[in-house]
């Protein structure tokens, strides 16, 4: 993404406007690669996210709370020891890097005033958040680089901090900038990844607006460019350099016109996508990050926090199928069951018949029209009155394992809805707690070892159902998983309040509390519908169809699995999930 030298430069500045001469008042790591700093100003108090997250990393205000963990960690608490109280008296960005920097003035343990420097390198995988001091020399990081991890470059305690290696590039606000060299003698190569090699601090998306600002176009090859358009390349570099060191931003962020999906961001104008997409500009980059990053964030860390329930569930569902497929397979072979009872007979009829050691034998079939004739296989080991015995205990056996088989196929079939319907809670998890408290339901109910169960601890809290308000002003309650589908349907709710769930598909109980007003506006039945259709496997399906009825219609059957239940007498209503809109339903 877009995160380079221009918007560390935009975002360097509108920290230092903001923060300068504030004072870190409480510091947290609610990640094991993130930093989260609260600072008090004259104009009103700060967030501060550092992160050095390998596929988020960055710095910007936010207004999100994480929770922290029991035990602060080691790193943590160092930054806390250094820096607590600190008056921040200057933020930077050195050398045009990806780096911020930020000098805090703070009492040492002799009580002597010194200042500490926190580093912020935003390098994909090779992010890194530093605390030195005066002499920067380092004093702890987040994240250790020895030997083993590069060669170039090591950074421990104790090490005397330096900037990333140079990569022999040119710098965009350099004086140098001016006499700047392309390399054109690859033919094939695209112009705007010629100008990406020439110079540094730049993303791909800020190369290319180059070039289409320059020649109108972002597909050019080196081969193809003319001297008079090399002259108009350079001259364009020049007039970017120069907004630049005015610090003329634009913040925007970029969507596709026909999906709205977001595409990227930037600190500066995009006209390259012309009418292909939308920009939305912002009044500064702080807010540009802040939507941009914080639900992709929140996304990964649950992706990577549930990644071994995900691999549960998904092995368990494939043994499950493989389960079934035999269970199946078994029950078909079960059909030839009256087959092995009429040879039963058969034989039984004819046994004056069979020879001693005959390996078949050809009978009238007079279970059948016109009698016709049939060869039932023997063994010649066995008597006539063994073989036809021996059939009979085939039927016998096929008779049994028909209805063993079926119920079997059955509790097959409800395992693998309970592990569909919880690998979905597992993917619509929105916070730590959503996932240990799925994780403490497959502990009990066996599919995890309790060694491996979420910790409980006083801080914990328990998470909640998800809770909106209609536009006519009803409660509505919708499940984050079993536990809490249970919870809603069995406990919460009253047998008059209204049920909804997806028909036939995985999905969360919905309810609408109705109190004393049991009058439901149609609005608000579709607005629970819509909920339910959301809140499932159907979320980008259209014409959902959603069952509703009365609690007291809804009933759990006997050892059924968490948020298995029944229900009849309903009514269907088909919504569409892409309508609902969140603005008008308050969580």
């Amino acid at each position: 993404m877009a995160l380079d030298a221009l918007a560390i430069r935009c975002l360097a500045k509108e920290l230092a406007d903001t923060l300068i001469g504030g004072r870190i008042d409480k510091i947290h790591q609610p990640e094991r690669d993130e930093i989260l700093l609260n600072i008090r100003t004259f104009k009103g108090a700060h967030k501060l996210i550092l992160s050095a997250s390998s596929a988020h990393p960055r710095i910007h205000f936010t207004t999100e709370t994480k929770p922290n963990p029991t035990s602060p960690p080691m790193f943590c608490m160092l930054m806390r020891k250094h820096i607590g109280s600190g008056k921040i008296i200057d933020i930077s960005q050195p050398s045009f890097e990806r780096i911020v920097k930020l000098d805090v003035e703070s009492y040492d343990e002799l009580g002597d005033l010194s200042i500490k420097h926190i580093i912020i390198e935003i390098m994909g995988r090779h992010s890194n958040i530093i605390l030195a001091n005066q002499e920067m020399k380092i004093i702890d990081s987040i994240k250790h680089v020895d030997f083993s991890v590069s060669s170039v470059r090591q950074i421990l305690p104790g090490m005397q901090y330096q900037n990333p290696p140079s990569q022999n590039k040119l710098s965009l606000i350099a004086d140098e900038i001016k006499n700047i060299r392309i390399d054109y003698s690859l033919a094939g190569e695209r112009l705007d990844k010629a100008v990406l090699n020439a110079i540094s601090g730049i993303s791909p998306l800020t190369a290319r607006e180059i070039v289409y600002r320059a020649l109108g176009s972002c597909s050019l090859v080196c081969g193809e460019i003319t001297e008079a358009q090399k002259e108009k390349l350079n001259g364009e570099i020049m007039q970017f350099s120069e907004s630049i060191l005015q610090n003329q931003f634009k913040p925007c962020i970029i969507s596709d016109i026909s999906t709205g999906k977001v595409i990227d961001f930037s600190s500066v104008d995009i006209m390259q996508y012309e009418n292909s997409a939308k920009i939305d500009y912002y009044a500064n980059i702080n807010d540009v990050l802040c939507s941009f990053y914080q639900e992709r964030d929140s996304r990964e860390r649950m992706k990577q926090k549930s990644a071994d329930l995900v691999k549960l569930l998904n092995t368990h569902i494939e043994r499950c199928s493989k389960k079934l497929a035999l269970q199946k397979s078994t029950l078909k072979d079960a059909e030839n069951k009256e087959k092995y009872k009429i040879f039963g007979d058969l034989l039984t009829a004819n046994l004056y018949r069979i020879e001693q050691g005959s390996k078949s034998i050809s009978v009238e079939n007079y279970y059948e029209e016109n009698c016709p004739t049939v060869e039932i296989p023997l063994s010649p080991i066995l008597s006539p009155s063994q073989n036809a015995q021996k059939y009979y205990k085939n039927y016998s056996k096929a008779k049994n394992a028909e209805i063993e088989m079926a119920k079997q196929i059955e509790n097959t079939l409800a395992d693998i809805a309970y592990l569909e319907s919880t690998l979905l809670s597992v993917e619509s998890a929105q916070n730590e707690e959503d996932i240990n408290e799925i994780r403490n339901e497959l502990a009990s109910q066996g599919y995890l070892n309790h060694h491996t169960q979420a910790k409980k601890s006083k801080k914990q809290s328990q998470a909640k159902p998800l809770h909106f308000v209609s536009s006519d002003g009803f409660d509505i309650y919708v499940g984050k998983n079993n536990t809490q589908n249970d919870y809603l349907t069995l406990k919460f709710a009253n047998s008059g309040d209204l049920w909804f769930h997806t028909k036939n598909i995985h999905g969360s109980h919905t309810i609408i509390k109705l109190g004393t007003n049991k009058d439901v506006p149609k609005n608000t039945i579709i607005e629970a519908a819509i909920l339910a259709a959301y809140y499932s496997k159907a979320r980008f399906s259209s014409q959902v169809p959603v069952d509703y009825t009365s609690i007291k219609n809804v009933r759990k059957p006997s050892g059924a699995k968490p948020g298995m239940v029944i229900y009849d007498s309903y009514n269907t209503v088909y919504v569409t999930p892409k309508d609902l809109q969140l603005e008008s339903i308050n969580q």
